[in-house]
């Protein structure tokens, strides 16, 4: 049985009897990260989950472009529709480094930003996404999935479900080469991007690589490191709770794979003959030890996953490179994913 462990704790995989009850992260917290929490709590600006769900997006949308580096410049950006299952037009913005044609096929990244299932959009994502297509000179297909509370489960895993079947059918259309699509996304975008990866083995489709980080991938956030990060980082518990509220159609959803891909229903998803993971977690985010279960878990069924951890990070950090600057770094190993996956 597959065995990792970490300062603190250890997670055998698929026994959670195993599970110690400390966490430590491996290191300090990095002191930019520390300088940067501060100035957050000194702001005294109203937490997330204290708002009206409308005013919590709205709030998002605008601090992102704060915290995260400018946007650089692509080759190209359109923005069009797919449609969903039920006809909903589903909002999707694709960047491209060069141009691209059916003879000259690129590599494409389907992204599906973080939020919560609550905020976010391929807004609040846009310097991410053009920081993939240069580092990994891919397409990237930014999705911007339905948000609860007005959109309850499942509909936003439907909707990264019918892009995913759109952009192997159409993949010529777009100059996206169909033998080189990967998957990605960040907290719940991770959770999304790894639901995808069993979609598509359900259905015969080969994507190259999940990039799933900092996934939320557990059902009850009940693990040691949500325990001891339940406050005082960023993303705190009543934070992850409140955005759960706003999603979940009934509790009883917790229990279903889509939502939990570790352990929805005590066995979570099969994920045997899914495509290969890059998954990046954080020592001081409340989900680091969901992302370090989940990569137990591939390997435990045979699917190769790199995991690479940054121990003096917090939930979020990829978006934060306008004050961190170990940042560039964690992007540098993610875009050095995508393109071994890529072939490149």
């Amino acid at each position: 049985m597959l065995l990792y462990g970490i300062t603190g704790m250890i997670w055998k995989s698929n026994d959670r009897s195993e599970i110690e009850h400390q966490y430590m992260p491996a290191q300090p917290l990095d002191s930019q990260v520390a300088q940067l929490l501060d100035l957050i709590a000194r702001a005294k600006r109203p937490a997330i989950h204290t708002m009206d769900p409308v005013d919590a997006k709205i709030a998002y949308e605008k601090s992102a472009p704060i915290l995260d580096l400018s946007p650089a410049p692509v080759h190209g950006v359109e923005d069009f529709q797919v449609t969903a299952r039920d006809g909903h037009a589903i909002p999707v913005r694709l960047y491209s480094p060069r141009e691209a044609s059916w003879a000259d096929p690129l590599p494409l990244l389907v992204y599906f930003h973080g939020g919560g299932f609550t905020v976010g959009s391929v807004n609040s994502h846009d310097s991410l996404c053009r920081m993939f297509c240069n580092g990994a000179e891919c397409l990237v297909l930014s999705v911007d999935y339905r948000l609860g509370p007005e959109w309850k489960f499942p509909v936003a895993a439907n909707d990264a479900f019918d892009v995913l079947h759109w952009v192997f059918e159409e993949a010529a259309r777009i100059g996206a080469d169909a033998t080189r699509i990967a998957l990605g996304g960040d907290s719940a975008g991770g959770t999304l991007a790894a639901a995808c990866a069993v979609e598509a083995r359900d259905h015969g489709l080969a994507p190259v690589l999940q990039m799933l980080i900092y996934p939320g991938t557990c059902a009850r956030q009940d693990t040691p490191s949500h325990r001891a990060l339940a406050e005082g980082y960023l993303l705190t518990a009543e934070m992850i709770q409140w955005f759960f509220s706003q999603y979940l159609d009934v509790d009883a959803s917790r229990d279903d794979w889509r939502f939990a891909p570790l352990d929805g229903g005590g066995e979570g998803a099969d994920v045997r003959g899914c495509c290969p993971a890059w998954i990046a977690v954080a020592g001081y985010d409340p989900l680091h030890d969901e992302g370090v279960a989940y990569a137990a878990k591939l390997e435990a069924a045979g699917v190769v996953a790199s995991l690479t951890d940054y121990p003096s990070m917090i939930h979020d950090f990829f978006k934060l490179g306008r004050f961190i600057g170990a940042v560039a770094g964690a992007h540098a190993d993610a875009t050095a994913a995508l393109r071994r996956a890529f072939g490149i």
